[in-house]
């Protein structure tokens, strides 16, 4: 069990650094592609390609359990949602700044710990939610461009709309998690994509050249196929509350990238962001580690009374915690 957690967390965090690599690599392919067309080659990529890697392996095949009638509901939740905010996300973009676009966009990782609690009762601890909270004020902190990024208009409720929608579509995709990761990612990549490119026709955008559409799929199949694939396994394990706490080091992952790629400038508000964000990964990774046991002990204890010995059994339940292998526990007893 420790190392299936230890292998959800890599999971989790492999998931955020393949997604993190979409938004620098998309602003550069973006100068030959319109984009609602892009996106729709992105998902179209995640969907070819995890479809190529099913159809190479065989192990899992047989391991996992397929799609059925009973996961139906989450599964057409999963897809209806995963096209809705992708459209509300671009009219938000259109009627509002991109700093305020980037600041309530990363209110996702709230929404999907706020839904899995309330809807789903998905237990989520005190340390847990201190964590949710660094990291979203870390995301904040390296989204804020100025008074301009609180500014408020229907764009900004349009912004809300879509980080709610990925927030319970994180969450139908959780109650699926055990079943076949290939089929839901395959679902997911082609279903999201072929809508998203039958609307970029609709409004006129034009089909980019075959050399940005190659280069459009290779990253949607890194960013987008083996991110929600790594995704997907990490929830199956941790939980989607956890889960999407590791997934917002990509606004971080991002950052750095941007330095390299885009040679963007170093600021303070990204040094006082990795700080913060630092904080709240180790708490997210301390509560995952944190294991708990109940143990049922009972004692005899014997009495003499006047030369009399009576017997009495008692039970009581130990609660024993440990925080990874050798780093630590403690004990509460109950009588």
């Amino acid at each position: 069990m420790k190392r299936k957690q230890l292998y959800a967390i890599l999971s989790a965090v492999l998931a955020a650094a393949f997604y993190a690599v979409s938004t620098p690599v998309s602003k550069l392919l973006m100068v030959n592609a319109s984009p609602t067309m892009l996106a729709a080659f992105l998902y179209l990529g995640a969907g070819v390609g995890i479809g190529i890697m099913y159809l190479l392996q065989h192990k899992e095949k047989n391991q996992r359990e397929r799609l059925t009638r009973d996961d139906l509901p989450f599964t057409i939740g999963m897809i209806v949602l995963d096209i809705i905010a992708p459209i509300l996300l671009m009219n938000g973009v259109a009627r509002t700044a991109a700093a305020n676009v980037s600041l309530l966009n990363n209110f996702e990782i709230v929404a999907t710990a706020v839904i899995a609690y309330f809807a789903f009762k998905e237990k989520i601890s005190r340390k847990m939610w201190t964590a949710l909270f660094l990291i979203t004020l870390s995301s904040i902190i390296l989204s804020f461009e100025g008074d301009e990024s609180f500014a408020f208009s229907s764009g900004s409720i349009m912004v809300i709309g879509a980080a709610l929608c990925w927030g319970l579509e994180n969450n139908c995709t959780r109650m699926i998690a055990s079943k076949n990761t290939y089929e839901i990612v395959i679902l997911k990549g082609l279903c999201s994509g072929s809508c998203s490119f039958l609307i970029a026709l609709i409004i006129g955008e034009k089909i980019p050249s075959a050399e940005v559409i190659g280069c459009a799929l290779l990253l949607g199949f890194v960013a987008y196929g083996l991110s929600i694939f790594m995704y997907i396994r990490a929830q199956d394990v941790i939980g989607a509350a956890k889960t999407s706490a590791f997934y917002a080091l990509a606004p971080f992952i991002g950052a750095v990238l941007s330095f390299l790629l885009l040679h963007e400038s170093l600021s303070q508000n990204y040094l006082a962001g990795l700080l913060v964000m630092i904080a709240g990964s180790i708490l997210a990774v301390n509560d995952t580690l944190t294991y708990h046991h109940t143990h049922i002990h009972s004692h005899t204890v014997y009495h003499i009374s006047h030369g009399v010995i009576t017997k009495e059994v008692i039970t009581h339940e130990h609660e024993h915690s440990h925080i990874g292998p050798g780093l630590g526990h403690h004990h509460t007893y109950k009588m």
